[in-house]
């Protein structure tokens, strides 16, 4: 089975060349983005004096044309971020009030933080600047911003309202031409009304999520929602957790493949009353816009609009040759207008399947067909495999997992996704004026949607459902490349066999030697950084066997727990809460129900006070006392002895939860591998107060603070000289946690950088010139 032949390809060269400057403007900055420009206009000006008489000049100067305009306009914008009068402050980290109008309804956040109970509890919103109040001065500017708020005290605001919000600026993530982020811990005030057509669609939304909630089960109740507009704020953790490992999250995103059931059920009602092309069309478009209105006219959402339309566009036409044409033009359009999609992981999976859908699922349809496969089963399986077969490398690429049982969930879930869709379009229409309707619809989605929730279950369930693969650039291309490979493999019977062998030869040579592979835990560690996800979770041992101190305990309620398990542990003689943070502290509730602890240490700031509430619940439910931390204090075992070097100054007296990450407890663990430095989230002001009190910082080993954000100082990272950094960091997590500008500063200075986003579980262990370091499933290494 192979792609179809004589392809239009004519226009994918100027649609990667335009995604390639794109990306080098937005990744780079506007200098690159400039030269680039200026080289592509010389160059272009060379081949018209030159090769105007050839015949394939006219095609090479419409690329570079394009190059030339998508690198000028990335220039001009990347340079106005770069010199926007926020910029500055946001770098020092100023405290801000912005008038701003919302682009978009606030979106729950995944992976809690920034004092969040859990994820849902922060909510991202991006938005318009219209005005600051910073450092005492009025600032009227423009330019895009991102404000990470909570859930509650916004929840109810749309896109089209202006307000006003006070909390602290941070540097953009990068990569997406914001201006910058703001932190805010407070409600909105000096709210407008929002459009007229915003709110109907809020109305619609919110009249979902009544009908969804009282005709459904609690986990159907979530995923209607999310399969219909992409809300996935009702859906519970373990549903989620379901979905990752399934292959099956793409569902709950908005995506060209929810407008095409929606255009297409649409058609089909048409064609069944005898409309004509015309009507059709225009029955059709409107279905696409009304849709587009429903879940809100975001970046994502106009993306999965034009993908969308170039998927129903193949199905309707039927004539592949014209459609990859419309894809790559679609493409072009959509980063001349929005050049942020370059790096936009969505964006490229989104193309990918398109391309997958349009190229490869007819072919494969038809081979199947003429295999005796009934045709529409054998489109039922080359839609959701083409699918998957060309985003698989990109998804390896982005999270370091390939999933075994995806292509197998998704045949299982894809025939019942349109009809739950088209249901829960129609119960969204049918709420404000026949509520009764809109039950009906609601409950005639109710089996469509246990069945999904089925599929994700047992498939989740599969021993071995995901595999661990490298992650970025290599993993992504390494797949790709077999991938490939598979795809050559399949044009004959011979080669098929051959690669059959391969794979069984795979099989029978690595599942042996995986048992020779170093066990875990490494005997002799210090310190393990466990992989909690985006948080905090370390094990110190205490020289005691199956004993151990633990500072913070991440941000899922199993992950730091079953990371003791894995090291042996039997005994916590003491946990020590950095901060009060959801990401520091989530996971304390159930260590102390699998282990006896002897005590949980907080430092002095007890907020956000539903954290502190949440603490003294739990350590009173196991008997645990709480006992305050504060500089100077030390403890003692016989392989450890733990420090208290902050908070310090007026950090140390503070009752801002604004200031929660300054006023991180700071400790010093001296171990058998040396000095180690675990620093909570210490920003600029709480750097700046440790460098100022004089301890001693120096370490072996540094917790580098914060999961490696911005926020950290080359002079704190001079101060503290480490061989090693360690960074706790979540995979694919949405604050661009590591900052590049971080990572770099220590490579520098000679440090080897860990990350448990990619490495897992990390133990420090000593060496003879120093601490050294593994990685569940390697072998030891010395440090730098």
């Amino acid at each position: 089975m192979s792609a179809i032949p004589g392809l239009d390809l004519r226009l994918v060269p100027a649609a990667l060349t335009v995604w390639a400057v794109t990306l080098i403007g937005v990744t780079e900055g506007w200098k690159p983005a400039a030269a680039l420009a200026v080289t592509g206009l010389g160059t272009a000006a060379t081949l018209w004096w030159a090769f105007r008489s050839r015949s394939w000049t006219r095609g090479a100067l419409g690329v570079l044309l394009l190059a030339v305009a998508a690198a000028t306009a990335i220039a001009v914008r990347e340079y106005a971020v770069e010199h926007h009068p926020l910029r500055a402050a946001a770098d020092r980290g100023t405290r801000v009030t912005v008038r701003v109008t919302l682009s978009g309804t606030p979106r729950p956040m995944r992976g809690a933080g920034f004092g969040a109970r859990r994820a849902q509890d922060r909510a991202v919103v991006h938005a318009e600047l219209r005005s600051a109040e910073v450092a005492g001065r009025h600032v009227e500017a423009g330019g895009p911003v991102v404000l990470l708020v909570p859930t509650e005290q916004w929840r109810g605001l749309v896109g089209g309202q202006q307000v006003l919000a006070t909390g602290k600026l941070a540097p953009p993530r990068g990569g997406d031409l914001t201006v910058a982020s703001v932190r805010v811990f407070r409600p909105p005030s000096g709210i407008t009304a929002p459009p007229t057509w915003q709110r109907v669609a809020e109305d619609l939304r919110q009249g979902l999520r009544r009908t969804s909630a009282a005709v459904l089960p609690p986990d159907a109740a979530g995923l209607l929602p999310g399969l219909v507009v992409g809300d996935t704020g009702a859906l519970s953790p373990e549903v989620e957790r379901d979905f990752e490992t399934a292959g099956l999250t793409h569902l709950t995103a908005v995506s060209g493949a929810n407008l095409a059931i929606v255009c297409g059920a649409v058609l089909l009602l048409l064609h069944l009353v005898g409309a004509g092309p015309l009507v059709s069309a225009l029955g059709a478009g409107t279905a696409l816009v009304g849709f587009v209105v429903l879940t809100g006219p975001e970046p994502s959402v106009l993306r999965a609009a034009v993908m969308g339309a170039v998927a129903l566009l193949a199905l309707v036409v039927g004539r592949r040759r014209s459609v990859l044409p419309v894809l790559a033009a679609s493409a072009i359009g959509l980063l001349l207008v929005l050049p942020e999609l370059a790096v936009n992981a969505g964006f490229a999976l989104s193309v990918a399947a398109t391309a997958g859908l349009v190229l490869l699922a007819p072919s494969w349809s038809s081979a199947l067909h003429a295999r005796g496969v009934p045709r529409g089963l054998a489109e039922a399986l080359a839609v959701p495999l083409a699918a998957h077969v060309v985003t698989a490398p990109l998804l390896a690429g982005l999270t370091g997992e390939v999933s075994l049982v995806a292509v197998v969930a998704n045949l299982l879930a894809d025939p019942v996704v349109a009809p739950a869709t088209v249901f829960g379009v129609l119960a969204t229409a049918a709420t404000p004026v026949w509520s009764s309707a809109a039950d009906v619809f609601g409950w005639l989605a109710g089996p469509e949607l246990e069945w999904i929730l089925l599929v994700a279950d047992r498939a989740a369930a599969v021993p071995g459902a995901v595999v661990d693969w490298p992650s970025g650039t290599v993993g992504g291309l390494l797949l790709a490349g077999l991938v490939a490979f598979a795809l050559f493999c399949s044009r004959s019977s011979r080669l098929r066999r051959g690669a059959a062998f391969l794979v069984v030869l795979a099989v029978l040579v690595l599942v042996p030697v995986r048992g020779f592979l170093p066990g875990w835990p490494t005997p002799g560690w210090s310190m393990v950084a466990c992989d909690v996800g985006q948080g905090d979770g370390h094990v110190l041992s205490t020289g005691r066997e199956g004993e151990a101190v633990v500072v913070d305990t991440g941000p899922d309620p199993s992950r730091s727990a079953e990371c003791l398990r894995r090291l042996g542990i039997r005994r916590v003689p003491l946990v020590v809460l950095t901060h009060l943070h959801a990401d520091h502290v989530g996971g304390l509730g159930a260590l102390l129900a699998d282990l006896p602890v002897g005590a949980v240490a907080v430092g002095p700031l007890h907020e956000p006070s539903w954290a502190m509430s949440d603490v003294r619940r739990d350590a009173r439910a196991h008997r645990v006392p709480v006992v305050p931390l504060a500089a100077g204090q030390r403890a003692a075992w016989p392989g450890l002895v733990l420090d208290v070097l902050g908070p310090v100054g007026p950090l140390a007296r503070t009752t801002s939860a604004d200031d929660a990450n300054d006023a991180s407890v700071v400790l010093m663990a001296t171990t058998a591998a040396g000095r180690i430095l675990l620093t909570g989230d210490v920003e600029l002001a709480g750097q700046a107060q440790l460098l100022s009190s004089g301890a001693d910082l120096r370490a072996d080993v540094l917790k580098v603070p914060h999961h490696g954000s911005r926020y950290t100082t080359p002079k704190f990272l001079r101060a503290v000289r480490p061989r090693l950094a360690v960074i706790s960091v979540g995979n694919g997590n949405s604050y661009g946690h590591p900052s590049p500008l971080v990572t770099g500063a220590l490579a520098r200075t000679g440090t080897r950088t860990l990350r448990t986003d990619e490495d897992g579980d990390i133990a420090i262990l000593p060496g003879p010139q120093g601490p050294r370091f593994a990685v569940r499933g390697e072998p030891i290494r010395a440090g730098p």
